[in-house]
Order: C-alpha cells, then structure tokens, then sequence
C-alpha cells in the first residue's frame, strides 16, 4: 500500500507546485505592474484548471484554451503574451503525455495551432512570421518533449507488465514442476512398495502355513521375503535420495535415473518373482526388441508389475496370467491378461475402466477402489504420448493393454 501511496502523493504535490508556480506568476505581475484585477482573471481560471492536468488532461486543456482565448479577445493586455500563459504549454504537455489515447494529444495540438494563428492575427504587425515562428518553436518543442516522456512511460510500464507476467508465469511453472514430481514418486513409490509388499505377504503367508509341513519350502519363502524386501529398500533408498536432491535424474520418466533392474531385460525377474508368489505366468514375445529409451523400458517394467501385483491382491487362487509383449518398427505393445483364477467370470467383479486411456489393473476390486495403480499407469503411458486401457474381461478376468509409439520416444 505505501509503494501506491508515496507516488500518488509525490504527483499530487508536484501538480500542485506546478498551479502555485502560475499563480505566483500572475499576483506577482499584477503587484509590480500595477496591472488591474481582470486582466488577471484568466490567469486564476487557468491555475485552477491545472489541478486536475493529470486525471482529466482533455478537460484541462479546454479550459486553459478557453481562458487564452478569453484573454486575447476581452481583456486585452498591453503586453502580450502575459507570464500566466505559460499555462497553456503545461496543459498542452499534460495531454500529450497523460491521455489514454493518442488522437487526444493531436486534438491538442489542434487546439494550440488555433490559439497561435488567432494570437499572430491579433498582434498583426509586419513581423508576424517571427512571431509565428516563435510560437511553434516554443510549443513544438513542449510537445516533443511530451512525446517523448509519454513514449518512455509507456515503455516502462509495458517492461513492467512484461516482468509481472514473466514472474507471475515461473511461479506458475514452478507449481507445475513440483506437482509433475510429486505425481512421478508417488507414482515410483506406490510401485516399489504395492509390489513388493504384495510378494512378501503372500510369501510369509505360504511360509507360515507350510512351516510344519514342509520347512523347505518355509525357508524357500522366508528367503523370497528377505530378497524382496531388500530390493524394495534399495528402490525406497533411491527415492530418498531423489528427495534429498542427491538422486540421478532424467529418465524421461521425470523422477529417477538409471534404475538398473527397471528395464524390460528384467521382466523374467519380474515373472519368477510372480511365480515364486504362486501365479501362474506365460510369457509371450514378437519381434526382435530394439533399442529402447530409458523411460520406454522403466514404464515397461513397471506396467508389468502393477499388474501383476493386482492379480497377487485381486486374483482368485490359481489365476493364470498371460503376459504378451511385442516389438514393431513404430511401437510397442504389452498386454497382460488373467483368467480371475477360482472367481465368478468378471474378476473380482466389478466396474471396467474404458475409454482408450482408462486406468486399470487386473482385478475389479482395484478399479472400484479407484486407487493410484490406474492413475499412475495412465499417466505413465500418457506421458510417453501412448495407448493405454483396461477392464474386466466378459470370460473372467482382467486385461491391461498398452501401446507406446517409440518413434516418439
């Protein structure tokens, strides 16, 4: 608020200086030359019409021309021009440097080119071309000189406007950049985390069961356990590190770098450890796999696994899964399928996700939770400029289907 107040407060000060100075003018020309009251009177009217220059510059100069013309057609003076006349350049300059508009600087100079012909005419003389050229000297150079502050002003402001929007649009992109990274390591810690903890519960729960039974198998399942849970430590480590700001970046991804074990050469990792939890996998490949960019490969890899993970947590028992991926010139192709496994046809029942970028993983109970494993595959895939969707399947089940153009990538 003061940033506002002082200026406003400096202009109204100085136009009222500018007034006073044309007043003073005008008392003191009356007192040393014995002048008479009325012919000052324009002098007065015209210091009262400067108040108000700056907020209404047209209307000032119109009483200020009115007032001069008064005075070269009533009053009269011997001597011409008078010392308050001085009021009519500041009102000229008032309108060409304060109105909104330009046309109202050249109706001003109108208006002042008709007050120096009225005024040479009205002096006559032989002359007359002297005085003219007076005139125009003096008022053509207030006017540049206008112009000019009027031109600088403008520019400034604009300079101005051009900085607030700059800042006001790195704000706005420093929001946008925060919440794009909040979204990537939601996104890599709900993977990282559903995953893995969806192995180990089914791990421990297998071993627990099968711990008087067949202890070999316990073992076999408490060793799954431990190798999962330090991977899931080691990712968790990564992501702290990305946090701290300590962490490779620039995947494409947006959020982590080089993730080693994130790439489609460790899908088959990723399907034992999935076997090793008691799906039953098929994995299907076409084509010969090309060179693919990191984040091709990450998003890949972790499609995968959401999926997979679904079926752990929403599949019946004996859920058979197929898990197709194929390789063409221009795009990439993965489709995980589930039966449902001992489950009524439609999965764990419920709600598809449809319409080309849907969300979706395998089990319904996942899209009627709405939970982060569709929004994080959506977004994955949409990143990339993909194809992603996925629903129930009318035999039973549960499908996820991807398409990633890798001439964009």
């Amino acid at each position: 608020m003061r940033a506002l107040v002082v200026p406003r407060l400096r202009s109204i000060l100085f136009d009222l200086a500018v007034a006073g100075a044309v007043g003073a003018i005008s008392v003191l020309w009356t007192v040393t030359r014995n002048a008479q009251v009325p012919s000052q009177a324009p002098g007065y009217v015209m210091v009262v019409a400067l108040l108000f220059r700056r907020r209404w510059p047209l209307p000032t100069m119109a009483v200020v021309a009115a007032a001069a013309l008064g005075q070269v057609l009533f009053v009269r003076p011997r001597i011409e021009p008078m010392p308050y006349d001085a009021a009519v350049l500041v009102a000229m300059y008032s309108v060409v440097k304060y109105a909104p508009r330009m046309l109202d600087a050249w109706l001003a100079t109108a208006v002042t080119a008709i007050g120096i012909v009225i005024e040479v005419v009205h002096r006559g003389g032989s002359n007359w071309w002297m005085d003219a050229m007076f005139y125009v000297a003096i008022c053509g150079g207030v006017w540049a000189t206008g112009y000019t502050v009027r031109t600088r002003r403008i520019y400034v402001a604009g300079l101005e406007e051009r900085a607030a929007t700059l800042e006001r649009e790195r704000e706005h992109l420093a929001r946008i950049a925060v919440a794009e990274e909040r979204a990537a390591i939601a996104r890599e810690l709900h993977d990282v985390v559903a995953h893995s903890l969806a192995v180990m519960i089914v791990q421990a729960d297998g071993g627990r069961y099968a711990f008087d039974g067949d202890p070999g198998r316990a073992r076999a399942a408490l060793v799954t356990v431990a190798d999962t849970g330090r991977e899931a430590l080691e990712d968790m480590r990564r992501l702290v590190q990305v946090l701290r700001g300590t962490g490779a970046r620039g995947t494409g991804d947006g959020v982590l770098g080089d993730r080693g074990r994130a790439t489609v050469e460790h899908l088959d990792t990723l399907v034992d450890r999935a076997r090793s939890a008691g799906l039953s996998v098929t994995v299907d490949r076409d084509g010969t796999p090309p060179v693919l960019a990191a984040a091709v490969e990450l998003t890949v890899y972790r499609i995968a696994q959401e999926a997979l993970t679904n079926v752990l947590r929403h599949a019946g028992p004996d859920a058979k899964v197929t898990l197709t991926i194929g390789y063409r010139p221009d795009e990439l192709t993965l489709s995980i399928v589930d039966d449902g496994g001992d489950l009524a046809p439609g999965g764990a029942g419920g709600g598809a996700v449809t319409g080309g970028v849907g969300g979706g993983s395998t089990g319904g109970a996942a899209a009627v939770e709405g939970g982060n494993g569709l929004v994080g595959m959506r977004e994955r895939v949409a990143v990339l400029g993909g194809y992603f969707a996925a629903g129930p399947r009318l035999d039973g089940g549960w499908s996820v289907e991807m398409a990633i153009p890798l001439d964009e990538t």
